[in-house]
């Protein structure tokens, strides 16, 4: 997984709305908080994001974008976003690759078995590009106060 100082690997992925979202459409302009959760209408990944559309008012007024990335389908994502109310941008990675750039997908255990998936983790990204901070232990339920509380010591 990425860490704190490290270079964040540019992406391109489908949003939610079919079009193409970078990270370079926001480097020199904005933060952003790129979350990677496992799957859309889950009781935990709802959770987590409607923790972020609860508190994005707050943090857009930090001059920040949340974008969620998941392996799910644009449709699914439109589906989530519809059902849930949500107010950010979802972007589709069904093959995984900017998942494996942010050390977001691995190895997991569920019931004894061991199988790949998304690893769930937060990646704040300058707008530098520089990761400022990463969060790989989630809590789904509060998880939009932690990344605004993990960053008030830089003024965030």
């Amino acid at each position: 997984m990425l860490k704190v100082g490290d270079k964040a690997p540019l992406f391109k992925l489908t949003s939610d709305s079919g079009d193409e979202v970078a990270l370079d459409d926001f480097l020199g302009k904005k933060d952003v908080v790129l979350y990677f959760y496992p799957k859309d209408n889950t009781p935990g990944c709802t959770k987590e994001a409607c923790s972020f559309r609860d508190n994005l008012e707050t943090i857009e007024a930090k001059d920040t974008v949340v974008l969620g990335v998941s392996p799910d389908s644009v449709k699914s994502h439109q589906n989530f976003i519809q059902k849930q109310n949500l107010n950010f941008t979802l972007l589709s990675d069904p093959d995984h690759q900017v998942a494996e750039a942010y050390g977001a997908w691995g190895g997991k255990k569920m019931y004894g078995k061991t199988y790949h998936g998304i690893i769930r983790s937060t990646f704040i990204i300058g707008k530098d590009g520089v990761i400022k901070k990463v969060f790989d232990k989630v809590n789904t339920a509060i998880h939009a106060e932690q990344v605004l509380e993990g960053n008030r010591s830089r003024g965030y």
